[in-house]
């Protein structure tokens, strides 16, 4: 279309002109927005120049684009146009009609400009005559990827773009530094802590940074020396100066050892470093000038060692010429000797080389085993050991002659190394002091018939007990926990009480006398119990055990009498002679004696004893059986009432000193001063040590 001149003199027009050559469009920055010339979509005025100045926050660029385009059309836009301005910089200049070539899309004309800001200039002449309707425009804004859209590289080593902006970033032992763009070597801070490693200078074996101060920390854990070697040919770093003096320099620092500066081709310092400690720091500095290929080390953690101990008597498993730490090793003590923890003794212990060169539990040491003191035994002694360590020897002894020994060997213990005293026959077993039986004091010399006969004292006859009214019998203790007797004597009876060690049984005499309280009474199951005693004519299995509360003392007027052997030789033979003993009847005193009385009888046929009471009791009905014992005669030589339950004594055969059994205890007769009837106790010896060990007391007894 041609352009003529015209002339318009409205003042109205003046003025809309007037105003548009004023007006500029600017606001803040912000993401997108919309342009529109003016009167849009009616046609925009003449003689108009709008400014648009459109700005996007920082780090991003503008996408504009129009969706309508309707301008006059004239040669390089002269008439009218819209212009878009990058600084001094026209992007570019539009003007006619343009319709999207893109059914999906309205855009007909777009810029991308990778600043934050442009302008854009509308402008129209003096004339619209087909009324355009300019146009309408929109800008977003739209990330920038400052890392390859523009020609210089904006970092110096990594650059990382994001949206609205990028930054800088540097390879590993490097450090940015302050513009934000560049980097510097970082080979400061570095901590190794493992027990062998290696470490390089930065960029080995290329060459190292230059204006650099490197710092490496060698961290071990305690109980390790750090140890490097360099190799000759593993080290390159600018030479000494004409001045001496190392411009780039390694130094080792560990505590207060100090290796170096090194420098020059070819590492000049003992290939082979050990330090004092486990710590270790490798400074490595660096000038602006020579820049070289540098250094590598390798450095590994030695154990600290630990100097053996002398621990006597003991053996160290296993056994080194050298130990370093960590190394464990069991100290094993010498037989007999032991190690003490708290309270407890142990024959090992372990210990640990630790980190400061020092075995854990020093202050253990073997020592020799002690035994502590002898246990006491009842009845005996034990002599006082000089020391109850390992090796120590003490005896036990019996109270003689009251006791004896029961096991074999001679009492000898030693301190064994399990810590207890052995004997070589019993181990640690304690010997047992057991009452020596049949043997008195003294010795009964009278014949006399008891009744009414020959005194005697308790020392002739130490085994005699006395059972106090209403029974008044006697009785023969056999062990310091029995006394034997007859069973008519104790049947029916509880709480039984006795005396020993007394000749006298006045009462005021039965003080000092030893107390005897019965625990239980064992009676022959062969007894047979009748309605009344006084009627009895059956005294067959007349015995019985009485089981004591509490053991008897033994002493000189206190001892027990011998069980009979098993053998025929404990059988007594007609004519055989025995002792009888008792506080019973006597001739002369026919409610007894208060003094202990004594004699000596002979074993006479059983049927003597029958003869003799179907003489004098023809009609008798009196049983006689094999387990009875016949003794006395026609001299009046006799046991008598209040002497039941005592004991017939028997000297023991093939025993030269005078020492005797119980053969015998006094059971029935028919009248004092002639033949009386025992019960023959060889006949009850399995019944007897049957019952005593069934109910034996324990040990502690």
């Amino acid at each position: 279309m041609g352009h003529s001149p015209r002339t318009d003199t409205r003042p109205e027009m003046w003025c809309i002109v007037l105003f548009a050559l004023l007006a500029r469009v600017s606001a803040e920055p912000t993401l997108y927005g919309e342009i529109l010339s003016p009167n849009y979509p009616q046609n925009y005025p003449n003689d108009v120049e709008k400014v648009w100045d459109i700005e996007v926050p920082e780090g991003y660029g503008i996408h504009l684009y129009f969706t309508h385009l309707n301008i006059e059309l004239s040669e390089n836009c002269e008439y009218d146009s819209v212009q878009i301005m990058v600084g001094n910089h026209v992007e570019g200049k539009l003007c006619g009609q343009r319709s999207s070539k893109n059914p999906k899309s309205p855009i007909v004309e777009e810029f991308q400009v990778p600043v934050n800001q442009l302008r854009v200039i509308f402008r129209s002449d003096f004339s619209n005559e087909e009324r355009f309707t300019g146009f309408a425009a929109y800008y977003v804004a739209v990330d920038l990827n400052e890392c390859t859209d523009f020609a210089d590289f904006p970092c110096s080593h990594f650059c990382n773009n994001f949206i609205g902006g990028y930054f800088c970033s540097c390879p590993p032992e490097y450090f940015l530094h302050d513009d934000m763009k560049s980097c510097g070597v970082n080979c400061s801070g570095n901590v190794y802590t493992e027990l062998t490693g290696e470490i390089t200078s930065p960029n080995y074996p290329n060459s190292y940074p230059e204006n650099s101060r490197c710092d490496y920390q060698i961290r071990l854990e305690e109980g390790f020396r750090v140890v490097v070697t360099v190799q000759r040919e593993d080290f390159d770093v600018e030479p000494v100066d004409s001045e001496g003096n190392c411009p780039d320099n390694l130094i080792f620092v560990s505590g207060d050892q100090q290796f170096g500066p090194y420098c020059g081709d070819g590492f000049p310092g003992p290939l082979k470093i050990e330090t004092k400690r486990n710590t270790l720091d490798v400074f490595f500095q660096t000038n602006q000038m020579v820049e070289k290929k540098g250094w590598r080390l390798r450095y590994h953690g030695d154990p600290i060692p630990c100097p053996k101990r002398n621990i006597a008597n003991s053996v160290w498993e296993p056994a080194r010429d050298k130990y370093v730490f960590k190394d464990v090793v069991r100290i094993t003590c010498l037989e007999g000797f032991e190690v003490i923890q708290g309270s407890v003794g142990l024959t090992f212990f372990h210990s640990t080389c630790q980190s400061n060169g020092q075995w854990s539990n020093s202050h253990l040491q073997c020592e020799p085993v002690d035994c502590d003191l002898p246990t006491p035994i009842r009845n005996g002694n034990v002599e006082e050991p000089e020391d109850t360590l390992f090796g120590s020897v003490i005896r036990y002894t019996c109270e003689e002659p009251y006791y004896y020994m029961e096991s074999e060997g001679n009492g000898e213990y030693h301190c064994a190394a399990n810590g207890s005293w052995v004997n070589e026959d019993l181990g640690t077993e304690l010997p047992q002091c057991v009452p020596v039986c049949g043997v008195p004091q003294k010795v009964f010399a009278g014949i006399q018939r008891i009744a009414g006969g020959a005194p005697a004292e308790i020392q002739n006859f130490p085994w005699q007990v006395y059972f106090p009214p209403p029974m008044k019998a006697g009785g023969a203790l056999i062990d310091e926990y029995w006394v034997l007797t007859a069973a008519h004597v104790v049947e029916g009876s509880s709480d039984l009480q006795m005396y020993m060690g007394t000749t006298s049984v006045v009462l005021s005499r039965l003080k000092n006398a030893q107390v005897l309280t019965a625990e239980r009474v064992f009676i022959h199951p062969g007894w047979k119990a009748v309605e009344d005693i006084n009627a009895r004519k059956d005294y067959d299995n007349d015995i019985a055990l009485v089981r004591l509360r509490d053991p008897v003392k033994m002493g000189p007027t206190v001892s027990p009498i011998c069980l009979p052997g098993t053998s025929s030789e404990y059988d007594p033979p007609v004519g055989a002679l025995g002792l009888i003993s008792g506080w019973g009847q006597t001739e002369k005193y026919s409610n007894g004696v208060f003094k202990l009385m004594a004699a000596q009888l002979p074993i006479a046929p059983l049927a003597k004893c029958q003869q003799h009471l179907r003489a004098t009791h023809p009609r008798s009905t009196y049983v006689f059986t094999e387990n009875m014992l016949c003794a006395g005669g026609e001299k009046g030589v006799d046991s008598c009432k209040g002497d039941s339950g005592g004991a017939f004594a028997r000297q023991v055969p093939d025993v030269e000193t005078p020492k005797f059994y119980v053969a015998g205890l006094v059971s029935w007769g028919s009248e004092c001063g002639t033949y009386g009837l025992y019960t023959h106790v060889q006949k009850y010896l399995g019944w007897i040590m049957k019952t005593m060990q069934e109910n034996s007391r324990p040990a502690e007894d």
